[in-house]
C-alpha cells in the first residue's frame, strides 16, 4: 500500500506498507482459491484498512492483478475484501496492468528522449512495456510470475542448474509471442519494477557494491551461486530475506532469460511501480485528464459513433438520473460515470452489424482493451449497453460486484428510457419530462400535449411498459 499527498501538482509519498501474501500460490490450476491463502490476505486487507481509516484517506483504489484474474468464485472472497479494508476491490486486466506500470516507472525515473522497455516481474504474471515519455507504446502481459514460476520448478526450496534450465525454457516459450515483436520496436533504456527486480539488484550489489545497474553476466553469476547453495535455507546472501527467498529462484529464471531472448545488456531498477501509477491516474482523475475519458473518446472514433446523438442521450440519461438518484440509491459517482460513458458509447455495435447491434456493442465493451478501466468498469459498461433496446434482459447482472449487481437494472432503465426518447434523431430539445420512482414502480409525467404530437414516441413507450413488466417492473405513463 502506498499513500501520497498531491502538492503543487506532484505526488509526494507519506507511508508504504508492505505485506508478501503471496495470493499467485493459492489459485490451483482450476482456478480455486485456498483458504488459507485467502484468509492471509484478508487479514493483511483489514490491518491496510485499520491504517486507511485512521488517516481519513480522501481517494482511494484497490487493485487485484493476475491471481484474481485466475480466480474463479472469487465473489465471496472480493466481499470479504472490501469489508475488510473499506473499499471494492477493481480487478484489472493484464495490459490496463501494464500502462499503469509504465505511469509508475517513467513519473519516478529521470525522463528518458528515446524508448524505454520496462519489465515488471509479478506473483503471477510479467509485464513487458516499450515506451517513450509519460507514453506506453507497445503492452503486453504474459503469465510468468516470480511465485507461479517457483511453484512449477522450485516448490521443495530445492535449487540447481538443472532446474533453473527447465523453468529458463518455460520462460522463453511465454517470450516467443512478443521477441520478434518487441526486438523490431527497439529501445534506448531499460527498467525493471517490482521486488523481484529491486531484490536481484540488491543480491548484485551485496555481491559488488560498485554494482549500477543488473547485467546479463550478473545474472547468470547469481544462477551459479544459487544452484551452487542447493537449497534457499543455503543462499549465502544477507540481502535475501526470509521472504523474498521463497520466490526469488522463479523471479531469477525469469529475468535472466528475458535478458538472453529479448537482447537486453542492462537494466535499470525503477522505485516506481503499479501502485505509483494508480496514484498518478487516480490524479488525472481529479483533473481533465482522466484516462478513461480518453478512451472513451477513442473508442467513439474507432466505431464511428454519431457523438451529437450520443451527447443528446447522455445529457437526458444524467438528467433522469439526477431526479431518481436519491430515492434509488444511486449516488455513488460510478453510477452518472457509467451513465455517461455507456450513452456515449451505446451505438458502438452498429460498426459491426444493425442487426443486434446492442449485443455486439455488449461485446467490444466487455473484451477490449479499454485504458483506465477496471475489467467490473468495462463489465458493468457492457451490461449497460447490452440491455439498453429490445426486450429488457437483465441476465449477467450477477456478475457484477455488489451494489451494482442490484443497481445496474435501474441504471438500464434510465438509458432505455433516453435512448427512447431520442430514437427520432432530431436536434430538438426534448419538452420536460419528470420521474418519480415509486418502489419498483416508475412514473414517467409529459406535458399535455407531448404525446398526442408525438404518436410514434406514445407507441414506443407502450411497447417499454411491456418489456420493463416482464422484469417485474413497472412502468406508469401520465401526461398533463
Amino acid at each position: 500500500m502506498v499513500v501520497a499527498r498531491q502538492a503543487g501538482g506532484q505526488l509526494v509519498i507519506i507511508d508504504r506498507l508492505r505485506e508478501m501474501v503471496r495470493l499467485a500460490e493459492g489459485v490451483d490450476a482450476d482456478g480455486r482459491l485456498d483458504k488459507t491463502v485467502a484468509n492471509r490476505a484478508i487479514a493483511c486487507l483489514q490491518r491496510f484498512g485499520q491504517r486507511l481509516a485512521d488517516m481519513h484517506a480522501e481517494s482511494v483504489r484497490v487493485v487485484g492483478t493476475n491471481a484474481l484474474r485466475r480466480a474463479r468464485r472469487k465473489q465471496g472472497f472480493l466481499e470479504r475484501a472490501r469489508d475488510a479494508i473499506g473499499h471494492p476491490i477493481e480487478i484489472i486486466a493484464g495490459r490496463e496492468e501494464a500502462r499503469l506500470i509504465y505511469s509508475g516507472v517513467s513519473h519516478t525515473l529521470p525522463l528518458d528522449a528515446g524508448r524505454r522497455l520496462v519489465i515488471d516481474i509479478g506473483g503471477g504474471s510479467t509485464e513487458f512495456i516499450i515506451g517513450r515519455g509519460f507514453e506506453p507504446i507497445e503492452l503486453e502481459s504474459l503469465h510468468l510470475g516470480c511465485v507461479s514460476m517457483t511453484s512449477r520448478f522450485f516448490a521443495d526450496g530445492r535449487l540447481s542448474a538443472k532446474r533453473f534450465a527447465r523453468a529458463r525454457v518455460a520462460t522463453q516459450q511465454e517470450l516467443e509471442l512478443i521477441q520478434v515483436r518487441y526486438r523490431a520496436l527497439g529501445w534506448d533504456s531499460v527498467a525493471g519494477s517490482s521486488g523481484s527486480v529491486r531484490a536481484i539488484f540488491d543480491a548484485l550489489r551485496e555481491i559488488d557494491p560498485q554494482c549500477t545497474a543488473i547485467t546479463s553476466d550478473g545474472l547468470e553469476h547469481l544462477i551459479e551461486l544459487f544452484s551452487g547453495a542447493g537449497h534457499t535455507r543455503a543462499i549465502p546472501l544477507a540481502s535475501v530475506d526470509e521472504e523474498r527467498r521463497t520466490v526469488f529462484a522463479g523471479g531469477l529464471a525469469i529475468l535472466a532469460e528475458a535478458f538472453s531472448t529479448l537482447g537486453i545488456r542492462q537494466m535499470r531498477a525503477a522505485e516506481g511501480a503499479m501502485r505509483e501509477g494508480l496514484l498518478y491516474d487516480m490524479m488525472g482523475r481529479m483533473t481533465a485528464e482522466d484516462a478513461r475519458e480518453r478512451t472513451v473518446r477513442s473508442m467513439q472514433q474507432r466505431y464511428h459513433v454519431d457523438v451529437a446523438q450520443a451527447a443528446r442521450v447522455e445529457e437526458t440519461a444524467v438528467g433522469f438520473l439526477a431526479q431518481v438518484a436519491k430515492t434509488w440509491t444511486l449516488e455513488d459517482p460510478l453510477a452518472e460515470l457509467a451513465l455517461r460513458w455507456s450513452a456515449r458509447l451505446h451505438e458502438i455495435g452498429l460498426d459491426v452489424a444493425h442487426s443486434g447491434y446492442h449485443r455486439h456493442g455488449a461485446y467490444l465493451l466487455e473484451n477490449a482493451d479499454m485504458p483506465g478501466f477496471a475489467h467490473e468498469e468495462q463489465l458493468l459498461l457492457a451490461r449497460l449497453v447490452g440491455a439498453h433496446r429490445r426486450k429488457l434482459s437483465l441476465e449477467g447482472l450477477d456478475d457484477l460486484i455488489p451494489p451494482w449487481d442490484r443497481l445496474a437494472a435501474q441504471l438500464i432503465v434510465l438509458l432505455r428510457l433516453a435512448v427512447l426518447l431520442h430514437r427520432d434523431r432530431s436536434g430538438a430539445p426534448l419538452p420536460p419530462v419528470q420521474l418519480l420512482p415509486r418502489g419498483r414502480t416508475l412514473e414517467l409525467h409529459f406535458g399535455l400535449r407531448t404525446l398526442r404530437d408525438h404518436p410514434l414516441t406514445a407507441a414506443d413507450l407502450q411497447q417499454e411498459v411491456e418489456y420493463l413488466e416482464a422484469q417485474g417492473l413497472r412502468l406508469r405513463i401520465f401526461t398533463g
